[in-house]
């Protein structure tokens, strides 16, 4: 598996993730093609920027996108903001290989050793249980009293309540030796 910079041949598979219903089970709604595209730029162009982002996640033996995982800084507002977020989307065909684990590992090295976070955040759906369990994987924590409302989906949506879990690096720095 590789992170990388995103490529304008992501695009297809890029948008095709975007649109399968399943993959986007915890979103309000599917992504068309255009808004796929515009989130593509907005990964490419944070990591060109910061040397950090959303990176684009290859299976090396196959050269094939399976989705993106890293860091981003929410621009919405909630009681944890501002803060850097740790997170990831991968196609069905991905699912249950230890991809999004591997990949956010290497994401939280990358927060901690070299961006110099002190902590991450990762947030998700009450519902979203393999998104949790990649979170529980990584050693993050979360407080029931930290669980919110996402300011961006609208009440009534029974993806509005999400769980907040987080990593500080003192938590992270002994896994690090494992």
């Amino acid at each position: 598996m590789l992170l990388r910079q995103w490529r304008d041949a992501d695009r297809r598979p890029f948008g095709a993730l975007n649109a399968d219903p399943e993959v986007m089970r915890y979103f309000p709604s599917t992504v068309e093609a255009a808004v796929s595209d515009a989130m593509l730029d907005r990964c490419r162009d944070a990591i060109e920027r910061q040397g950090w982002g959303l990176w684009a996640v290859e299976v090396q033996a196959t050269a094939q996108l399976i989705g993106f995982v890293g860091l981003n800084r929410p621009v919405w507002e909630a009681p944890f903001t501002p803060c850097t977020e740790i997170g990831w989307r991968l196609a069905r065909s991905a699912w249950g290989q230890g991809y999004a684990t591997e990949a956010a590992r290497e994401a939280v090295r990358v927060a901690f050793d070299e961006v110099g976070i002190d902590e991450v955040v990762s947030f998700t759906t009450v519902d979203n249980r393999r998104s949790r369990a990649v979170m529980e994987r990584l050693a993050m924590s979360r407080d029931p009293g930290e669980d919110f409302d996402h300011p961006r989906i609208a009440e009534g949506s029974p993806h509005r309540r999400h769980v907040l879990y987080r990593l500080p690096r003192n938590a992270w720095l002994p896994l690090s030796f494992r």
